[in-house]
This record gives structure tokens, C-alpha cells and sequence, in this order.
């Protein structure tokens, strides 16, 4: 059996998105409170392709970039629970997943369902291939990639992957309140908030507990 360390911490998103799990991880979930917006870009994506910078510093929100793959996300402080799961290569291994990135995203959205299921909520993994609306992959939950956990056919948690030689970072986000019309003004392209598929939510207490109902479920695995 791993266990999990839930490690929590607070401060600005750019901090915590320099933050490296090193050559050789201990297997941990990472909870961050962001004190202040953050629209985070994926690794891909070029920001000045992507942020409306002046509206941005207008409304105190800061541009930062991942260095895991997608779409952008808008983090506010008290509307989304923002945790990072961090997987050494060997667990990877005893698990059965190795190198294999598409297995490991499914691998790690059972276990995110699976906990949902302790907290009460029914939630299932999207095991077809990506489903993108007409903004994906500009916006990350405009579209259901592999491994990504649903309620009642809506995107509930979102995931994204870095690997490394040490193992991988696997990035997770699940709103307490979805805000569709402050993230289309913050962006350069003109997104109609009312094209974008709904995004199903958690209340917030369940939401808190959810990282460490992951990392439960991981240890029991």
C-alpha cells in the first residue's frame, strides 16, 4: 500500500506552478488555495494568443502558464479546489499504468470517482476519446478528455499531466461555482459564455474534502 501525504498551501498561482517535483517524489496530493485570481494557460498555449492582458490587470487577475497540456482555467479564490496529484515512476509501474499516459489519466480518474463515491456523489470516467465543443481546446472545460471525471454527463474535474523521469504530476481542478462570463472577458477571442457546455459542480465542503478522499483512495488501491 502507498500513502499519500495531503499536503495544503496557500499563495499565488505562479508560485505554485514553479513548484518541480523533483528526481525523486514522494507520493503526495498537493492542495493550493489561490489568494488571488489567477487564468492559467496551458503549456501550449501563447499568451498573448490567449489573455486579454489590459482586462486582466484591470480586474486584479494574474496571467500565469503550466507546464501540464490544455485549455485555460479561471481560478478564483472560494469558486474552485485546485489539488495536484504526484505519482512517482515506480508507482506508476506497480500499478500497472509504466509510460503509458492515456492508461494513467484513466487510472487516476477511477480513483477520483472512486472517491466522489465515498463522499456521495455519482460520477463516472470519461473513457472515449476527447470530446471538444466548438472552444476546445481554448478552454479547458469546454471539452472531456480521457480519464476526466463526469456527473450526469457534465465535466466535474478536469486533469492535465506532466511527466518527468521521476514520475507525474497530475493537475486537478473542481469548481464550487462555475463562471462562464467572468472567463470569456478575460480572454482575446470573443466567446459567447452561452456556447459553453455546462460544468457541473461540488458544494463546497465536499469539494474541501475531496483531496483527501483522492489520496484514500490511491493508499487503498
Amino acid at each position: 500500500m502507498t500513502t499519500y501525504a495531503v499536503e495544503t498551501s496557500a499563495g499565488s498561482a505562479t508560485e505554485f506552478h514553479r513548484r518541480d517535483i523533483g528526481p525523486e517524489p514522494a507520493p503526495a496530493v498537493w492542495v493550493f488555495d489561490v489568494a488571488a485570481p489567477a487564468l492559467v494557460l496551458g503549456s501550449k498555449q501563447r499568451d498573448a494568443a490567449i489573455a486579454d492582458e489590459p482586462a486582466c490587470a484591470a480586474a486584479g487577475v494574474e496571467v500565469v502558464r503550466r507546464r501540464s497540456g490544455g485549455g485555460v482555467v479561471l481560478l478564483e479564490p472560494g469558486a474552485v479546489v485546485w489539488f495536484d496529484v504526484v505519482v512517482p515512476t515506480a508507482a506508476l509501474h506497480a500499478d500497472g499504468v509504466g509510460d503509458d499516459v492515456a492508461a494513467s489519466m484513466m487510472w487516476l480518474g477511477w480513483h477520483v470517482a472512486s472517491a466522489l463515491a465515498d463522499l456521495g456523489v455519482a460520477a463516472e470516467v470519461h473513457r472515449d476519446e476527447m470530446s471538444c465543443s466548438a472552444w476546445c481546446p481554448l478552454i479547458c472545460f469546454a471539452g472531456v478528455g480521457p480519464g476526466e471525471v463526469l456527473v450526469e454527463g457534465d465535466k466535474l474535474v478536469g486533469i492535465s499531466q506532466r511527466r518527468s523521469r521521476g514520475g507525474a504530476r497530475f493537475q486537478c481542478a473542481v469548481h464550487t461555482r462555475w463562471s462562464p462570463g467572468a472567463l470569456v472577458e478575460l480572454l482575446l477571442d470573443d466567446v459567447p459564455a452561452a456556447e459553453l457546455p455546462p460544468v457541473a459542480t461540488l458544494a463546497p465542503g465536499v469539494a474541501a474534502a475531496l483531496p483527501d478522499a483522492v489520496a484514500a483512495a490511491l493508499a487503498a488501491s
